[in-house]
This record gives C-alpha cells, structure tokens and sequence, in this order.
C-alpha cells in the first residue's frame, strides 16, 4: 500500500492499523494525518507505547494520556477514581482520534484497559468508546519489556480490544530510508525469515571490512544490547574528558516505597556528574518544547547559575535545569525527585533507539537477546556506507515466529482494503472524508492559521509577571497550570524577573511564606549562597551543614527543603 492509499483510508474515519517495514514513512503518514486532522478541526491525542517513541510524533505516553499511569489492572474503584478526575475525563469525552504509535511495545492488557476506561467515561459500548484509534507500529520490531518471560499473548493483536475494533490494515511497503542500498535487501529478507548462511557471512564480513570503519571524529552513535555494556562506555568516554566537573545529586521527598518506585522507573540518575564536552540524551519533554525525551546533545559550557548549557544535535542551545518526577494517586502527589533530565550519551542501548533514523551508528549484536534486537538495531541506519557492525550472534536476527504467521493476515487485509477503496471515485472520496470530519465535529473549510492570543506575542516572563503583579497570591501550582508550564520553568521566571529587576520583593513574598515557612529555614537557605556563584548543589550542601545545627526544626527543614525552595528563595533575598 502507498502512503496517500493509507492517508485516503484514515480520512474515512475508520479506525486502522498502519504498518510496515522500517523506512517505510510510518510517522511521516501518521504525521500528515495529524495535521489533517488539526486544520478541520478534530481533536486528536498523540499518544505512543513509550516515552522516546513519543517524542517522534510529539505524543505523550498511552498511559499517561489514558489515566493508568503504573498500574497493570483496573478495578470498579481505578474506574471510578481516574473518571472523576476532570483533565483525563475531558481528554477522553473530547477526543475523536486516538493516535497510538510503537503499539509493538504495547501489552495486550493495557490496551484492553484503555479500552474499558473509554467505554465507561464516554458511556459508549462500542470499542474505545467510538474514538477512531490509528494503531501505528511493526510487529517484527521490539516487543513489549516483560519482567519475566515474554509470550506471544502480550502482543497488542492479541488483546480482546483489538478483535473488536477489528482494524483496517495498511501496510506500507516502499522503503524511503534505505532505498537501493544493498542494506534494504538484508532487511528484506530478514523479514521473510529466509535467513540462510549467506546473510550472516554478508553481515559477519562487516565486522573485517576496513571500507565500513567509522572515523573517531565522525558523528555517530554506538548501540549496544545491554545497559551494563553502555554505561561501561559512557563511563570509559565520561573519564577521557578534561576540565572541571560539576555533579548533580538527587533530592527526593515523600514516602521512602513511593520515592524508591519512582528511582526505579525513571531514567533519572541519583548523581550525574558532568564536564565540557559530556554527550547526553535528555530524559524528559520539556513544556516549553526546547527539548525532548531522546534529545541529544552535548555540553559546551556551563551557567553562572551552575546549571549546565547544552547544544543539541539540531544547533539550539538550553540551559538545563532539575526537572520534577511525582507520583500521585488521586491528584495528590505522595512522592518527587528532582534531577537534571539527561543521561550520558555516547552510547545507547537498542531498545532506546526504536524509531531513530540515524546516518551512521557503529552496532554490537554479538549479545543479541529476545526477539527483533538486530533488525531493529540494523533498520536504524540509512545505509552500509554508515554501518560498524562489531559482532553478531546466532539470536540477532531472530523474529518471532507469531509476529512472523501474522504478517501474512496483515498483509492479505491490506490488499482487500485496496480493492474496498478502488471502489471509489474520487468524487465520492472526498464526500466520505468531509462525513467524517463533520461527524467528528469539524470544519470543512481547512484552518490555516490560528490567531496569536495578545499574551503569546509578550516575552514568556512578562505573562507571569503580570500574574505576579496582580495581587492574586497565585500558588506555584496555580500560576503552573494557567500558563500550561511547569513549576521549575515558572520559578525560572521569576529568577530572570529577578535579575532584570522587573518585579519587587513583595510580589513574591507570599510565595516564600508559603513554600519555606518558618524563619531558621529562610535565614539558613539564604546564608547557604556566600557567594553570587555558589551552585545550588553546593548550596544544598551548605543549607543541610546549617541545618543539622540549628536548634529547632532542623528534622523538618531537611525534609523539606527542595532546588524550587532554594532557587525561589536566592531570587527573592536579591531583590531590594
């Protein structure tokens, strides 16, 4: 099938399964769609199995979006308690499109929870509740991460909810990213299964063959099966570095099982030191949209607040500062941890690299474990001419023998759905497509610009100023969710408001009553930065010495004290 045969198929607002070879545009058609959909006027959730294959379609996570957050089943009281929380219940009775890309990755059990929640929330029988969902994804691509052993019945098809959406299939089949280059062959029959001595002499000679050495200067990222393997190189690259060091501890608060949960399930490291030249991946979206979650860059200097400054790939130039992880229950946060959002980056492992198009990368399969890993691993590079391939073992190229029975089904429905849709003249096309955009509540004349609000044309600082300045004594959290921002962005305006002197010590004095309290922390939080260019983690540092010395309430400063209660404090003792 074609990209715009596919793109035809999703304008009939039937709910579909796009698929297909690596290269083959997946994300290209899914974005295309997307923006179809916004210029009429249809409210569609990008959502994706995981966070990195997130940032491709700048989604956010199935789970997150869903409401489900971590939990693995759903009880009358999960339905309940998720469906009253406002935000998930306007995502769901709001939304027309469910966009879900890397579904590979996906459980079969939570889509099948996802499908309930819609059912109930939107009080609706049909799958999903009615929503057209866009299921985007390659089942001979890395399956869904299992604690213990993974069966076949974890995949996604598998689920009772994708019986009953019975999806129409797409299955795109030009490859746009290898092309002719020898290397779209071997994926080729790699995928057929035919895998004889021929592919692994092909792919072995590789390891010998000087035309396919990567220079030590050239851009390129190293793949690896194993964590143990890339932090053994991140370390060995990290040591090589010169020039002074600067380290970032993490600072947590609440429940030690809820906190712990959070260390484990977060990408984020508990101490991350960093000097000039360090290659990093950032672990998390930004709000702002300065960075994703699968960035990549390096650092080239360092702030006088301290925090690092980071050049990525793409040129662009951010001041990184500590991110927040919470986990809630009920909207109240029970535990945080607040780091910087990056990890070391000179290697990665394949598992973070699903959905990366990269023009050279040097690759150890030699460890090759589970199902996909060298296909997945092999796909991600646009030819040989960028291929180092360091080894290479008899599981590398393995593809499961389910997902291999089941592209022969997928295949022969997406020729039928061609001959459904060669049916069609143009004409009556085209009166499918405006049905469903009507049908879905939107405009049949195109959108092609949105008006600029009066506050998107004010400097980003200067709308939270106003807020500020209003007298409304809006909390952090208040001023967060007016502005769609984080709390560490907003008190990142504040400081520059600071600086530039545009706000007055009493426009923020309630904030710090409210979130520092008592006198001894306040004074102990101030004495912690002797100097203009004391760090905030040696202020830390600095405020947790003074704390233990202080006579009353010493327990409760060191709980309490946060890098947002240092930052908001250092801001508002520098103002006349």
């Amino acid at each position: 099938m074609t990209q715009d045969t596919a793109l035809s198929i999703m304008k009939l607002g039937h709910s579909i399964f796009l698929t297909g070879g690596a290269g083959t545009g997946k994300t290209y058609v899914l974005n295309r769609y997307i923006d179809w959909c916004k210029s009429h006027s249809i409210s569609v959730a990008i959502t994706a199995s995981t966070g990195i294959a997130a940032t491709h379609i700048s989604g956010t996570t199935l789970h997150a979006w869903a409401g489900i957050g971590i939990l693995d089943k759903l009880t009358e009281m999960d339905i309940d308690r998720i469906s009253q929380k406002k935000t998930v219940y306007d995502r769901y009775t709001k939304t027309q499109v469910l966009v879900i890309d890397e579904i590979s990755m996906l459980h079969a059990h939570r889509l099948d929870m996802v499908d309930r929640l819609a059912k109930e929330i939107r009080r609706n029988k049909l799958p999903f509740g009615g929503i057209q969902v866009v299921l985007c994804g390659d089942f001979f691509q890395l399956p869904p991460v299992s604690k213990g052993n993974f069966f076949a019945r974890d995949f996604a098809y598998y689920s009772e909810s994708w019986k009953k959406l019975n999806p129409v299939i797409c299955y795109l089949e030009k490859n746009y990213r290898q092309s002719d280059d020898p290397l779209h062959s071997i994926l080729t029959t790699i995928r057929s299964g035919d895998l004889d001595d021929g592919i692994y002499e092909t792919l072995r000679e590789l390891t010998e063959s000087s035309e396919h050495v990567i220079l030590e200067d050239a851009h390129y990222t190293k793949l690896y099966t194993h964590n143990i393997d890339v932090d053994e190189i991140n370390k060995k690259e990290y040591v090589k570095l010169g020039g002074n060091e600067k380290v970032y501890e993490m600072t947590s608060k609440g429940k030690k099982q809820y906190v712990d949960f959070l260390k484990e399930n977060t990408l984020a490291l508990e101490t991350i030191k960093l000097k000039i030249g360090t290659k990093v991946l950032f672990i998390k979206n930004d709000p702002g949209k300065r960075y994703s979650n699968g960035t990549l860059g390096t650092v080239t200097e360092f702030a006088k607040s301290g925090y690092p400054i980071v050049t990525t790939t793409n040129d662009d130039t951010i001041e990184v500062i500590p991110d927040v992880w919470r986990y809630e229950q009920d909207d109240k946060p029970l535990a945080e941890i607040q780091q910087l959002p990056l990890r070391y980056a000179w290697a990665i492992t394949i598992h973070k690299s699903q959905g990366m198009t990269l023009d050279a990368a040097e690759i150890d399969l030699s460890k090759s474990f589970g199902f996909g890993m060298g296909y997945v691993a092999l796909s991600r590079v646009r030819g040989l001419a960028g291929l180092r391939l360091l080894g290479i073992n008899g599981n590398a190229l393995a593809l499961h023998p389910d997902s291999m029975q089941y592209d022969f089904t997928l295949r022969d429905k997406s020729r039928r759905a061609i001959e459904a849709l060669d049916k069609y003249e143009t004409h009556e096309l085209y009166t499918k497509h405006a049905e469903f955009i009507v049908r879905s509540g939107g405009s049949i004349e195109e959108v092609e610009i949105t008006k600029e609000k009066v506050e998107d044309k004010l400097p980003t600082r200067i709308v939270t100023k106003n807020i500020l300045t209003q007298n409304e004594k809006a909390t952090l959290e208040e001023l967060a969710e007016t502005r769609n921002l984080t709390i560490g962005t907003i008190i990142s305006h504040i400081e520059e408001l600071a600086k530039n002197n545009e706000i007055k010590k009493e426009d923020i004095t309630y904030l710090v009553n409210e979130y520092i309290g008592d006198k001894t922390t306040l004074k102990n939080i101030i004495l912690a930065f002797p100097k203009s260019e004391t760090t905030l983690t040696e202020a830390m540092h600095i405020y947790n010495d003074l704390a233990k010395k202080s006579k009353t309430k010493s327990k409760i400063a060191i709980k309490s004290v946060t890098f947002e209660m240092l930052r908001l404090a250092r801001a508002w003792s520098r103002l006349s």
